[in-house]
């Protein structure tokens, strides 16, 4: 193997958003000794006074989340692409958290390439005629056709579901039946890696072939339905790029304005009575009684009715604020019965869920065919070689 350029030491750890004490802490491989501080021996290997053993790298490529191989690079690679950058980051927003979101996109990259690559080598390479098919400028009634038409999902049908996760699970069988690949990504493989949706709620690949949508799930039920449109209406677009919960801009009003009208069309907000509108307990019930009915987000449907001007920028700010607090108390309640919960779905069921069920079909065919090899059928699912076929077995099961 060639020697290891200190630079490259320095930027993954840096773009990784740690310093040198948060990162000689985290190394397992780097120890105090008698003769120097972990902290010491990193600095050595930073400046080029030391050459770091195979043990570090691999040490190195778990905390800074980076492929070992990136550490045998002669200089550091160009900043991850994230297509378009669509969100409003809050104040508090660090370069961690970019490194982590920056690490989940190259992977999903990496995951969109080899998926366009075989359908291409099982010959099913269609172009899908709707990516790009539409500008801002046709207005949001034309669009929002298009997004029924795609879709092919009645509204009532949607309201019928049992409960927002089947509701979400019919939008999202539509989107997978026009070709896009949805998939559920929140982390690197680890709760301890989650982005929160003020960094990241929604991620789309406009590609004519293979398009991708990611969805963020550290989000409510409700909400994924919202987010799923939002980004298709980004495909309809043709934009490659990363949203996040906040919207300050043109483009993201636009696909809101577009995902909400498919879910709340602007007529059934007659349904909503807001008798005082300035009475924050009031509205709040009447809006969450109304969203409950419908399989829909709280806080969607509070933005639709701002958006008509049924209550005011105030109200709907406090109640964005009080939802999520409701909703982070209840997430950290659900996670606390996950923990507790032997008798909980498998391993594999959860994480076939998140996956879009068209990928892991084209992955289990090019198998079949002889066109991919588990290894790399591995790479496109997002799991360990050994794991694929348990994977593939857990959607007979469920």
């Amino acid at each position: 193997m060639p020697g290891v350029n200190p630079e490259i030491l320095v930027w993954a750890r840096e773009t990784a958003g740690l310093t040198q004490e948060e990162a000689a802490r985290r190394n397992q491989s780097l120890r105090d000794t008698r003769n120097a501080s972990a902290v010491d021996r990193l600095n050595a290997l930073e400046y080029g006074l030391d050459e770091p053993s195979r043990s570090v790298l691999v040490e190195m490529a778990r905390v800074y989340h980076r492929p070992l191989l990136t550490f045998y690079l002669p200089n550091p690679p160009a900043k991850g692409d994230r297509g378009a950058d669509f969100r409003t980051l809050p104040a508090d927003h660090t370069d961690a958290d970019d490194a982590l979101l920056d690490a989940l996109l190259r992977d999903v990259r990496a995951r969109q390439r080899m998926a366009r690559s075989v359908l291409e080598d099982l010959e099913e390479a269609r172009p899908l005629t709707f990516i790009g098919s539409h500008r801002m400028e046709s207005g949001p009634a034309a669009v929002l056709a298009a997004l029924k038409a795609l879709l092919s999902v009645d509204l009532a049908d949607f309201r019928r579901q049992q409960n927002p996760t089947a509701a979400f699970g019919l939008l999202r069988a539509g989107a997978e039946n026009a070709g896009v690949f949805v998939l559920l990504m929140g982390n690197l493989g680890t709760h301890h890696t989650s982005i929160d949706t003020d960094i990241f709620r929604g991620f789309t690949i406009a590609d004519d072939i293979a398009p991708f949508v990611i969805i963020n799930p550290n989000d409510a039920r409700p909400a994924l339905s919202f987010t799923l449109l939002h980004e298709i209406t980004h495909l309809l677009l043709g934009q490659t790029g990363v949203g996040s919960a906040h919207t300050d801009n043109d483009i993201e009003r636009f696909c809101d304005d577009v995902a909400g009208e498919f879910l709340l069309p602007a007529e059934e907000l007659n349904r909503l009575i807001l008798d005082d509108k300035d009475d924050l307990s009031a509205v709040s019930e009447r809006v969450g009684l109304f969203a409950n009915q419908s399989n829909l987000s709280r806080t969607m449907v509070a933005y639709r009715a701002y958006r008509r001007d049924l209550i005011s920028s105030e109200i709907y700010r406090r109640l964005s604020s009080i939802y999520r607090e409701q909703w982070l108390e209840e997430r950290e309640n659900l996670r606390a019965q996950a923990r507790s919960n032997a008798g909980g779905p498998s391993y594999y069921i959860v994480r076939r869920y998140g996956l879009s069920p068209s990928l892991v079909d084209l992955a289990r065919r090019a198998i079949s065919s002889g066109d991919l090899t588990t290894s790399k059928a591995a790479k496109v699912l997002g799991v360990k070689p050994s794991q694929v076929g348990s994977l593939f077995d857990a959607g007979r099961s469920s």
